[in-house]
């Protein structure tokens, strides 16, 4: 049932993209495991990782336009979620080190071992599994969007001061995960990991196999993204984004649809995390910074609010971007992050797949001919004149 819910829900661009994704999971890895470095289409190691990291953002953006695009919650805390996301992965990475760190303690990471700690916390039981740490990935920023939507929502929370609030939960745990009596690092976060589910982090074959989850993962979500907004549900969402009120007024607990969907969108934030930790191989306190919430708007508004596809090639494009300009002309990146966002809002405000299926749409429309009996009757001149 479930399936046969998520395969009705693929229209054509949602199959195209999903397999793209596919199958940049397969042949990647293949050209960088089976060509070697003087292969034509050898992909080195490092440029796969890269790349690799962008499709995290990409899924981070996907999860933003869940809610931003399709129910009108513009979110200015999904660095929160991806961030605990990735912190619950570092967890289990570091436990993985075992006596294999600098101070050889089986048990405690360096940074409680430096910082002098006895034992290990209780909140970090069960991050030896790999099983455990997968759950609280998806728990831990589900259950915080639980709990601050269920708040925000009853108490009709909307527009701008819902971003605030949002910015400041964001800001809020910054300063949190900054102390190092937290237990998760302090300043300096985690990082110096060595396996993962017993394979070393920084062998080709683990980075591949990185990165192919990556990319399975974001088509997944991608899937399922798109059998949310295109069930009756998802119409409803559409209703309470141009109308919530006469959404409410239709008898719809406006509350609800939108809790679920911020729930939703905060799990895949949190995948998303955690993807890029073992591919970047560090977290710290840095992921939650509000300026990283504000840049993942970013990318959906370049790619296209309300598209699903959009926000991916946003994030792609606007990284792949950030890499290479911050290489030529460091000091200038954020000038030009910042000219960027303005231009698209002033040009293209619908974001360029939104502009270019658009265009597609109008130009299908004023192509369509005309019935003979329609342009006897003199009705096509008008109809061009109105056009």
């Amino acid at each position: 049932m479930i399936t046969a819910f998520l395969l009705r829900s693929l229209d054509r661009r949602i199959s195209v993209a999903v397999a793209l994704l596919l199958a940049v999971a397969i042949l990647v890895p293949v050209l960088n495991l089976a060509t070697g470095p003087s292969h034509p289409l050898h992909i080195p190691t490092y440029i796969m990782a890269l790349f690799g990291k962008y499709l995290t953002y990409a899924l981070l953006a996907l999860a933003l336009d869940l809610v931003w695009g399709f129910c009108g919650i513009l979110s200015l805390g999904h660095g929160a979620f991806f961030a605990l996301g990735g912190y619950a992965m570092g967890m289990y990475l570091m436990r993985q080190i075992g006596s294999r760190g600098v101070y050889g303690d089986p048990v405690l990471p360096d940074f409680m071992v430096f910082l002098n700690w006895k034992e290990l916390p209780w909140f970090w039981y069960g991050f030896d599994q790999f099983w455990f740490a997968a759950l609280m990935v998806l728990a831990v920023p589900g259950l915080l969007a639980f709990v601050f939507g269920w708040f925000a929502f009853r108490s009709r929370v909307n527009g701008v001061y819902l971003s605030i609030i949002t910015q400041a939960m964001t800001y809020a745990l910054l300063l949190a995960f900054f102390r190092n009596d937290m237990g998760f690092g302090g300043n300096n976060g985690m990082t110096d990991f060595k396996d993962i589910l017993g394979f070393n982090i920084q062998a080709d074959g683990t980075r591949a196999s990185l990165f192919a989850a990556t990319a399975i993962f974001l088509a997944l979500s991608l899937t399922i993204a798109s059998a949310i907004v295109r069930s009756k549900f998802g119409k409803v969402l559409v209703g309470v984004r141009d109308a919530e009120s006469r959404t409410r007024f239709l008898g719809y607990r406006v509350e609800h649809f939108k809790l679920f969907t911020f729930v939703v969108s905060a799990m895949m934030a949190g995948i998303a995390g955690a993807l890029y930790v073992p591919q970047v191989g560090i977290i710290n306190p840095g992921e939650f910074a509000p300026a990283n919430s504000i840049e993942v708007v970013i990318w959906t508004a370049v790619g296209g609010r309300g598209t699903l596809i959009g926000p991916i090639i946003g994030a792609i494009l606007v990284n792949g971007g950030k890499t290479i300009f911050t290489g030529l002309f460091p000091e200038f990146w954020l000038f030009a992050l910042g000219g960027l966002f303005v231009a698209v809002t002033l040009f293209l405000p619908k974001g360029v797949v939104g502009t270019v299926s658009h265009y597609f749409a109008k130009r299908k429309v004023v192509n369509k001919p005309v019935p003979p009996a329609v342009q006897e009757e003199g009705i096509e001149p008008k109809i061009q004149a109105a056009e």
